[in-house]
């Protein structure tokens, strides 16, 4: 009777973690279903927690920071090459970057690196990415509390406060929806 219970208990505890599906440092072989949510705003159609003011170096070069997206609406990936869940929500980014940059939308994707520049431009290249990418620094990860996991997801309004952070997979009409009600679509 114990025996069943631990084994109950264990196959209860495993079936608890399936349901939080992201790549953390340390995993590479998550997969692809599930998400957390966190609706920073406070009230009415935009957020009023400020975003991290970051300065990034993109892929070419160039810097890219916070306020190049002023007026717009901003969507932050931060994923890696070898993290399941962010290579199946890059497509979605890719047909809403196509579908709404004329609208007023921007998106950012801050690649981890774990295996080195090279292979994100690979990747970005293979998959055709659309958008500005670049590679974290420790600076944007503290500026935006610590992302542990991956993908996390910062959806940026155009007074550059943060709509809401996802972490973890998310279907295209998740962030089509925020776009929508950011840019009143």
């Amino acid at each position: 009777m114990i025996k069943d219970l631990k084994k109950f208990s264990l196959l209860f505890i495993l079936l608890g973690l399936s349901f939080v599906v992201a790549c953390s440092k340390g995993d590479s072989k998550a997969d692809a279903k599930s998400t957390t949510v966190s609706n920073v705003k406070s009230g009415g159609a935009k957020g009023t927690t400020p975003a991290y003011n970051f300065t990034l170096t993109e892929l070419d070069g160039k810097k890219v920071t916070l306020a190049d997206f002023k007026g717009k609406a901003l969507i932050v990936d931060v994923w890696d090459t070898w993290c399941p869940p962010c290579k199946a929500e890059i497509p979605h980014f890719i047909a809403l970057y196509k579908e709404y940059h004329s609208k007023g939308l921007e998106i950012l994707g801050v690649a981890g690196g774990r295996y080195g520049k090279a292979a994100v431009e690979k990747f970005i290249k293979d998959y055709g990415i659309n958008y500005k990418n670049a590679i974290m620094d420790q600076d944007f990860n503290k500026g935006f509390g610590g992302i542990y996991n991956i993908p996390t997801t910062f959806v940026i309004d155009t007074d550059g406060n943060i709509y809401k952070k996802y972490v973890g997979y998310n279907d295209k009409s998740i962030f089509e929806s925020d776009i929508k009600a950011i840019l009143n679509l």
